[in-house]
This record gives C-alpha cells, structure tokens and sequence, in this order.
C-alpha cells in the first residue's frame, strides 16, 4: 500500500524556516529567515489538504497552482514543482520572500481557517526556486520563432519585467526603459536587503538580458528621451513606471531639514548596500546611525524604514501610525519582526507639527537651511482615537484635543505612501487619459490606453500596490500586446 504523503496538518505542526536572532540580524542587511532544509520543505508541504477548492490559489492574484507544487515537494519532485511554480509566476523567489502571505494565499488557507496553522507556502515558493537555480534549471527564454515587432516598456519594474519576459519568450523584440541605473525597480532600491537580498533581483535582470531583453537604463523618460520618440521606435509601448511621488503632511513645518521622503531613505541604504557612493548618506542626511528616528505611516514601507534605521545604528527607533495595530495596514508578520528588533510602536498617533530648536540666533542660524527652517528637533504627537466607521466599515481616527506631547526626533521619516506623478505633463503627451486621482487610464482586461498600440500595468495603473499584482498586470498586458501585433500583422498581410 502506498504511503500517504500529504494531508499530514493533523500529526505534523507548522514550522517557518528557522529566523535568525534579532540581536544577529539587527547588525546586517541579509534576509532574517534561514533556507529550508530538504527534507524540513517536505515535510511542511506534506501539511496541505489538497483540498477540492483550494482558497489559497484563489486568494493569490496569480492563481498559481500551488496545491500541485506542494504535493510535487512532498513527493520530492523538485524540478516538476518548479516547472508548475514558474508557469503562472515570472518571479517565484522574489514573491516567495516580499509576499504578504499572511493576507493573501495562507491567511486563506482551509487548515488555517480550522485551527491547525496554515502551510508554510512563501518559504516552500522560495525554496522550489532557489533550488532550481542552485541546480541549473531556470533557462533563459528561447522562443522558438524570432519576430520582427519591437515593444518599448517603460520603467523595470516587476510590470515592466514580467511583460518582457512573456513577449520574449513569443519571439518579440524588446526593451526596457528606466530611470535607475539597475533594473528591478521598487524591487532594487524600495525594498531593503533584509527582506529580499539584492543578488537574487539582479541574477533576475542578467536571466532577462541573456534571454534577449535590452536595458536602457539612466534613461528618465521626457528627458534622455521623449515619449513620442519610444512611441516612433516601437510598434507597441508598455507603461510601467510605478509610482514615486510621496504622499506629503499638511503641518507646521513640514520642510523641515531633517525631514526625509521614505523613498529617498531607502534608495539611499540599498544604493550603500550596493557599494555605490551616497553623498547624501554619507554627510547624513539620510543616515540615521546615532540618531533618534521617527517614522510616520503604518504600511510596508513603513515597516522597512523602522527595520533600516535599527541596521543603520540609531539611538532609537520610534513608528506613528493614527490607527491601532489591528488596523494598521502593514504585514503583521513584519509588525512583530520590528518589534522583536527594538522598534517603539506608538499608535493612535499623529503628526501635529515639526518644531525646531530654538536656544538663540546663533543656534538657529547654524542648523538652518537655505530657506531659514532650524533642523528638526521634535514632533509634536497628536493623540488619536478611532470614531465612527467610514462608508467602507473601517473607523476613521479623530483628534483628542489637549493631548498633544514633543517628542524628540532628530530624523523624521515619512512614509505615507506614494502617488502618480503627472505623466502627461510630465512626458508632453496629449491623449493619454488619466482618472481623478491621476492613474493612467486603462482597459481592466486589455491594459490598453487611450492612445492607439500604448498600454499600461502596474501601480500606475492601480496605484500604489503589491509586486505580485504588477507581475499579474505584466504578464495579462504581454497577452494584450502579442494579440494587438500579430492582429496588426495579420491585417498588413491581407
């Protein structure tokens, strides 16, 4: 008789892999989670029901099929579990370490929902292709056909990556535009080394380059080059620039020196992590080692710049966020890693004002800038507590009035989001088609624009969202772009 290799929830209790001390990782920019052991990664797989409606897979904006690699894992069939893994997803490693998990496929996991702990599916994703590149089964694309239509995307980003790989992969000619001087977007300079080590976004890049896809990189788009020219030299352009433009604090103050965009922080650290020259971290502006930093937001990104600041060496580390932890929007896994870190959660807090220091001319004049702002030296706090719920159901913070305190900050980061910048006017585009909240405008199906042969991905579509959503909008728009050249070319012919 057969021995039973899944369904083993009941005897076999979750496991992550093992996470690295916080006094150990607090010291370095390396991933905080050690790699699976062989048998460890079948032996949590082993864990999935299989059951008949898998809400995991459903839950995932990918649906990958992840009721079929876990049982390939547990049966050790690593290299079909790959082939399973890498059909619906461009980048099974990356999402397998920076997905929220916890509210995508296992927070929906059926054995979650019954009380035995969800499978462990990020760590499992992550080892399936760690091991395959470890044991040469990731290829570069080679299409069987080449083609002569050429698609221009702009921005390498996960989008943008996603959609070349899959028109690569067709026979199409394509290259990539990008402001940086790496490719991999948000994924290189957004998103710290802690959570996703940067060799595996850049043996990423090199797969892409050596399966056929061209990187003009240090090429800002309106700039180096106008949009209309990409347009000329392509019969088809992908957008996909992200979006960049921080979300700003309407308060006193708020240009303060001292005062930083999370996006610059973060550029800066992982520009460092990369061996390259920061001046701006160097003189430090945007470093906070022996600092008292204050981070304002409750989000992702949020969360990396509390987690940066403790690596970087920071006298303290202190996060406001307007709402309590159970609505705070961020991971709670990652919550509770910058807690176990030294981080200082202070909730149902707001900014009120940035304040200065003010012990005289002299020292105002000294710790100024151009435009006459002291350096900041305190936040004013104002305390929160959740009133009656929105039209969405969520509880809306409201002021308590006399409850405001300073509280001392030399570094104040704010991470409150990003939004679209004004890519019309931005680029001098006439035609393209914004909503009211600046996002390009764009067919949910098709990813088509307004603009004939142009189409668009990614949070500049959705706004600012998840890696594994652009990797879906990617890899649909890639579909939409092949259809709309071979249709143009079936029309030519005829």
């Amino acid at each position: 008789m057969a021995t039973q290799k899944m369904l083993t929830f009941v005897s076999t209790p979750r496991e992550m892999p093992e996470k690295r001390p916080a006094a150990e990782r607090s010291e370095d920019f390396h991933e905080i989670y050690r790699e699976f052991a062989d048998a460890k990664a079948a032996q949590q797989a082993s864990r999935c029901s299989q059951c008949g409606v898998p809400y995991c897979q459903s839950h995932c904006p990918l649906h990958n099929n992840i009721p079929d690699w876990l049982r390939l894992t547990a049966e050790g069939r690593l290299e079909e579990a790959y082939q399973v893994s890498q059909a619906t997803n461009t980048f099974p490693e990356i999402c397998g370490r920076i997905c929220p998990q916890d509210r995508l496929c296992e927070g929906n996991c059926v054995i979650e929902q019954s009380g035995h702990g969800t499978v462990t599916i990020g760590s499992i994703e992550k080892y399936i292709t760690d091991t395959a590149w470890e044991r040469g089964w990731v290829r570069p694309a080679a299409p069987l056909m080449e083609r002569s239509e050429s698609v221009g995307i702009i921005g390498a980003g996960p989008g943008g990556l996603a959609a070349a790989d899959m028109l690569r992969r067709q026979g199409f000619q394509v290259t990539v535009y990008d402001r940086y001087d790496r490719a991999g977007g948000l994924m290189t300079y957004g998103i710290p080394g802690f959570k996703l080590e940067k060799d595996v976004v850049m043996r990423r890049n090199q797969w892409l380059e050596d399966g056929g896809v061209e990187f003009v990189l240090n090429c800002n788009v309106g700039e180096d080059i106008s949009f209309d020219a990409i347009r000329g030299k392509h019969d088809a352009v992908l957008i996909a620039t992200g979006v960049y433009k921080t979300r700003d604090l309407d308060i006193d103050n708020a240009a303060a020196p001292g005062v930083v965009r999370a996006i610059d922080y973060l550029t800066a650290s992982n520009k460092v992590d990369f061996g390259d020259e920061v001046p701006d971290y160097n003189d430090g502006e945007l470093n906070a080692r022996g600092k008292r930093v204050v981070v304002i937001g409750g989000g992702d990104t949020a969360m990396d710049c509390v987690r940066t600041a403790i690596r970087q060496g920071a006298l303290s580390v202190k996060c406001l966020y307007r709402r309590d932890r159970a609505n705070m929007p961020g991971s709670q896994r990652e919550v509770q890693n910058a807690e176990e870190e030294g981080v200082d959660f202070v909730w149902m807090s707001a900014p009120g004002a940035f304040v200065g220091h003010v012990p005289g001319e002299a020292k105002l004049a000294q710790e100024s800038d151009v435009d006459g702002l002291p350096q900041v030296a305190q936040v004013r706090v104002q305390k929160m507590r959740l009133g009656a719920p929105d039209v969405t159901g969520r509880q809306s913070p409201e002021l308590i009035e006399g409850a405001d305190y300073d509280e001392p900050a030399d570094l104040v980061i704010k991470a409150l989001g990003f939004e679209p910048e004004d890519l019309p006017k931005l680029w001098g585009v006439d035609g393209l088609e914004v909503t009211r909240w600046g996002t390009i405008k764009a067919n949910f199906q098709t990813h088509q624009t307004s603009l004939p042969g142009v189409f668009a991905v990614g949070d500049i579509v959705r706004g600012a969202s998840l890696v594994v959503w652009a990797i879906r909008d990617g890899r649909e728009a890639a579909e939409s772009i092949a259809g709309y050249l071979t249709g143009a070319a079936r029309v030519a012919a005829e």
